[in-house]
């Protein structure tokens, strides 16, 4: 009786850690997709980027990194991590999967900051290439830097790729950098195992806290 009892505490011990360290993991992902939200508010609001506000309604892909980012002139980063979001043309915006992005760098004019990054997938290909596999940009898919005014090579890239400052807008360079899903993630902040395309694609998932950034999504493309 002793034991059986013993063994039923360290169970419930078991279950109750196992809860408090879920929910202390879920954090981050509310966090990035309040930050992702809050980033997306940054550039719609932006005069300098009325490019991506323009032209959301025609992206296949919306990747999000609102990670903080600085530097004099040129500058090297880690990469971090974001929220990618799907649109169909009759749907709208799917709920938001995660990603990280790693190994890119920023060409800035002198003094410029960059705080946030926004990557516009403007092909099915991209789309496709982002759903289940690691990405190299420039190699893997074509990338362009944004805002786009003039080049052939901006209107038939697979992802433009835009940066946020506060001091110069120079160009971003994102070639080269790699882009992963995060499975853990995802299933952290959805509660169950879930692929990107489930997310992105089937759409078998959903979360509350992430309405407020596929409302303000299908608002600018047009969606109801």
């Amino acid at each position: 009786m002793f034991r059986k009892t013993c063994a039923g505490l360290l169970v419930l011990f078991f279950m109750a850690t196992l809860s408090v360290t879920n929910a202390a993991e879920q954090t981050k992902q509310d966090e990035l997709v309040h930050s992702s939200m809050q980033t997306l508010k940054n550039f719609l609001a932006d005069p300098d980027m009325g490019w991506v506000r323009k032209h959301l309604r025609e992206a296949r892909a919306v990747l999000i990194i609102p990670r903080k980012l600085s530097g004099a002139f040129i500058f090297g980063a880690d990469g971090g991590s974001g929220v990618m979001l799907a649109r169909d043309s009759r749907l709208g915006w799917s709920y938001p999967a995660f990603y990280t992005m790693g190994s890119f760098s920023f060409g800035l004019q002198a003094g410029g900051k960059t705080s946030e990054v926004i990557l516009l997938v403007m092909t099915d290909k991209g789309v496709d290439s982002l759903l289940s596999t690691d990405v190299k940009l420039g190699a893997d898919l074509s990338v362009a830097a944004g805002p786009v005014g003039a080049g052939a090579e901006a209107k038939t890239a697979d992802v433009l790729a835009f940066a946020r400052s506060k001091g110069a807008y120079g160009g971003i360079s994102v070639s080269g950098a790699v882009i992963k899903p995060r499975p853990d993630w995802n299933r952290i902040y959805y509660g169950k195992p879930v692929r990107s395309i489930d997310i992105l694609v089937k759409r078998s998932v959903s979360k509350a806290s992430a309405d407020a950034l596929v409302h303000s999504l299908d608002t600018v493309s047009g969606h109801k």
